[in-house]
């Protein structure tokens, strides 16, 4: 077999040979989403994105015989060593034929690079880190990923095991329908209605003559929400501001809901529809005319993926979370919505597993999280 050539991407021509990969691994795969175009090219680096502004990334390529046959992106992100004290580097954006000396000559080169900045410790997939895409499906190829989600074959996991790496955290995407409101527990409506007049909670919709307050708004409240959630770094303002106007025509106001107390949001959740399938049908090109086909009859989408419900943390045991969504039921209803996932939820998220759970939903995909080099971790096959 011929030599594996891994080199670093410095010329336009290998950001091609990098950004198109997928389209070949991918080729013959029904599940597969391909990206937005233009939005991975902003969090590759290859466009301006916000990201870039505090955290270092480097990429990298497999070659063997003039082909190119693996990426990976080795990231350097010093929020992370501020908020969590862990000399710990990044990678994403992976991708390799299924051959064990792409993949590890891959994860080699990523390696090398982060320790030549002081970063002997690397985790991932993030892409570019927890506040995007995240993780290595593990479990759920049955159905094609929902909005923002991550994809990858069966084997990568073998792939990624056998250089060393091992189980840092999992992520679960739940499922749901909205036939299940009508059998929710009615212990849930009494949380729900003890807590909205106790607190005198006041519940709307997002309001679009403001829609940039906010947006902006949840998002601060994301923030101070995750503060102590695993792994965790918060959105730059930069982000924010880039999320607010990425997200602009996206959103469906009758499908977020915000809590208010005293006037101020304290709580609040965001159900975006599922757009993959209209991704899919214009193979991630907005320009020129796949933005119309992208936001045409917004009403004929029937799933939607709530990808967040948060909550300030000093309101997190008032049972605010069920009061946010309760404003959702009946505009869930409304729209004609059957299907639900709720993503990602971390496993160490023992609250939120047991409140799925309870309300009926199931663990219908599973990604992970992998580490390599973390403190007290046994030796790896890829030294």
């Amino acid at each position: 077999m011929s030599q594996v050539h891994v080199e670093p991407v410095t010329t336009r021509r290998q950001q091609k040979q990098f950004f198109e990969l997928p389209w070949k691994i991918y080729q013959d795969d029904p599940m597969w989403i391909p990206p937005l175009r233009g939005e991975l090219k902003k969090l590759l680096g290859f466009r301006r994105h916000p990201f870039h502004d505090f955290a270092t990334m480097q990429h990298f390529l497999a070659v063997r015989d003039g082909e190119t046959v693996g990426r990976i992106t080795a990231i350097d992100n010093p929020k992370h060593f501020q908020r969590h004290k862990e000399d710990l580097g990044f990678f994403g954006f992976f991708e390799s034929i299924d051959d064990e000396q792409v993949a590890h000559g891959l994860f080699g080169a990523a390696r090398h690079w982060l320790k030549g900045r002081g970063l002997d410790w690397i985790r991932g997939p993030v892409n570019p880190s927890l506040n995007y895409e995240v993780g290595l499906l593990i479990d759920g190829w049955h159905s094609p990923p929902t909005f923002m989600m991550t994809y990858n074959p069966r084997y990568y996991e073998r792939l990624v095991e056998s250089y060393g790496f091992s189980k840092s955290e999992d992520l679960m995407a739940f499922a749901a329908h909205t036939d299940m409101i009508a059998t929710l527990d009615k212990k849930i409506d009494v949380v729900i209605d003890f807590a909205t007049r106790e607190y005198d909670i006041k519940l709307r919709k997002l309001d679009t003559r403001r829609f940039k307050q906010d947006v902006s708004a949840f998002l601060e409240i994301y923030n101070q929400s995750l503060v102590g959630t695993w792994g965790f770094t918060p959105l730059s303002e930069g982000e924010m501001a880039d999320l607010v106007k990425g997200m602009k025509e996206l959103i469906v106001p009758e499908l977020t809901s915000f809590a208010e107390i005293d006037g101020e949001p304290v709580a609040g959740v965001f159900a975006l529809l599922d757009y993959n399938p209209r991704i899919k049908e214009i193979d991630g090109r907005l320009l020129p005319f796949g933005f119309l086909k992208l936001l045409r009859n917004k009403r004929a989408i029937k799933k939607v993926r709530i990808l967040s419900t948060n909550v300030l943390p000093k309101y997190q045991r008032w049972g605010l979370g069920l009061v946010v969504l309760s404003r959702l039921k009946n505009e869930l209803l409304d729209w004609g919505i059957g299907d639900i996932e709720l993503s990602w939820v971390l496993e160490s998220n023992h609250l939120s597993f047991k409140t799925l759970k309870r309300g009926g939903a199931r663990v219908d995909k599973t990604y992970r999280i992998y580490d390599y080099g973390a403190p007290g971790q046994a030796g790896a096959a890829g030294e």
